[in-house]
């Protein structure tokens, strides 16, 4: 079962929620210890308070300590409808005076009895906060200590008034809150519902631009690499179409002309009278296959996504394999192939394939439509810029047909020869794809042309 994938809507809100809880966390913490220590001092003062009142009935006569504490002062003491007061007072040695011998007393032996001391402890199973305070009753040099311990109801019930006052309208902003980000979060990724719907309603053949005008900003950066992404891949399926139908319409020519041949070549009752059809059909097959081979070379040279990574390539020692290969077709039309290279390696970022292509085109375009017993030069050069030259001596082109030559199956009316077209088009793919810059020159005005393919460095 595969994973079920997120929910952007549902990921933003809980990343908005969590630091909500987790904040209305921490601050309910905080306002339960601040609204704990405010009562604590709130009580303490009243318990102080009566502890003080106790120490007032505190008398010595005789060089000996007593309490007057009527009964009715007593109730009125020990009186409280949500809590039970406790107290004792007891000498120095320990001598219970009066109250509850139950009573706790500081646990800490270093008590520093300057100030009144307070803590937390338990009486009767009940917890309790205790004040602890010793005075000296006048006329006597007599030690007192008054415990006064009171249980927690009245803290208790404060403290959770407060915090129920400060905590509901808290829960009801949360809710409020979680309410107003379910919804705001809804509404504000709806355009993105809405482009999704769009592309969705779309045929596998429309590939118009996203439209941009309701996008958000941040999403700008994802449309624009969509709509960069369709433009590419228009820009594919266009190229494949336009190379089907030249290829088909290229191929239809020799293919009907070879089907012709054939056709005449069974008519024919001997060998003497098949072989002229024999040598169109060999013509047809020869030509078929070039035009087959550079159609491929054709496909392959075209820089659609930039998909070719480019290795360093010697130039010269590239240059100079290719040349020899074809001195024997140049030498079957007697005609010198000259090759001007470097000592040393010229090395270019690029295709070592393609640059065979290239190279094999501009020779084979120079050797059909040179003059018989003429001359091909083919030099390299490294500076400003790393440089290759093809220079034949044929008739030249003319400035106005400079740039359609490099057209596709585009020829020159009147050229001799039976090529289809392609061989300058392929040039020009190669060179594309290399990045690299084309010139074409007429030499003189008796004829003569010179390519250059000029390598950026």
């Amino acid at each position: 079962m595969a994973n079920k994938q997120p929910s952007l809507n549902s990921t933003i809100v809980l990343r908005l929620a969590i630091p909500l809880i987790f904040f209305i966390s921490i601050e309910t913490v905080l306002s339960y210890f601040v609204t704990l220590h405010h009562v604590d001092v709130a009580y303490d003062g009243w318990l102080l308070d009566s502890a003080r009142s106790l120490t007032q009935e505190v008398k010595a006569q005789n060089g000996g300590v007593f309490v007057e504490l009527p009964p009715a002062a007593l109730e009125i003491f020990k009186w409280d409808e949500s809590d039970k007061t406790y107290f004792k007072i007891i000498s120095a040695e320990n001598v219970l005076i009066a109250g509850d011998k139950s009573v706790p007393e500081p646990h800490d032996l270093e008590v520093d009895w300057a100030n009144p001391v307070y803590f937390d402890d338990e009486m009767y199973g009940e917890p309790v906060r205790v004040v602890s305070m010793m005075i000296a009753p006048e006329y006597s040099d007599a030690k007192v200590f008054v415990h006064v311990a009171e249980t927690l109801n009245k803290r208790r019930n404060m403290m959770m008034d407060i915090l129920l006052a400060d905590l509901l309208p808290q829960l009801a902003l949360v809710l409020l809150v979680g309410i107003y980000l379910v919804l705001g979060v809804k509404r504000g990724l709806q355009p993105l519902h809405i482009l999704a719907d769009e592309i969705a309603k779309r045929s596998s053949r429309d590939l118009r631009p996203i439209p941009e005008q309701h996008v958000f900003l941040e999403v700008r950066a994802l449309t624009d690499t969509i709509n960069d992404l369709l433009a590419r891949l228009g820009l594919s399926i266009n190229t494949q179409q336009r190379f089907i139908a030249n290829a088909a319409h290229q191929l239809r020519t020799p293919l009907a002309g070879l089907k012709l041949q054939v056709e005449r070549a069974q008519r024919e009752q001997n060998l003497a009278e098949m072989k002229p059809a024999l040598a169109h059909i060999q013509s047809s097959a020869d030509r078929m296959s070039h035009l087959t081979t550079q159609l491929l070379v054709l496909a392959r040279s075209e820089s659609i996504d930039g998909n070719y990574e480019l290795r360093p390539v010697d130039l010269n020692e590239l240059v100079k394999q290719t040349c020899i290969d074809w001195v024997p077709k140049a030498l079957q039309r007697q005609i010198d192939l000259s090759y001007e290279g470097l000592n040393e390696s010229l090395m270019v970022n690029g295709d070592e394939v393609l640059l065979k292509e290239l190279l094999a085109n501009l020779l084979d375009n120079a050797i059909c439509y040179g003059h018989d017993k003429g001359h091909i030069l083919v030099k390299i050069m490294r500076a400003p810029f790393p440089c290759l030259i093809v220079e034949d001596d044929g008739c030249g082109i003319s400035e106005s047909e400079g740039e359609k030559v490099f057209e596709r199956f585009y020829r020159i009316p009147g050229s001799n020869g039976d090529g289809c077209g392609l061989g300058l088009a392929i040039v020009k793919e190669i060179a594309d794809l290399h990045s690299a810059r084309l010139e074409l020159l007429k030499l003189s005005a008796v004829g003569g042309t010179q390519i250059k393919l000029i390598f950026k460095d």
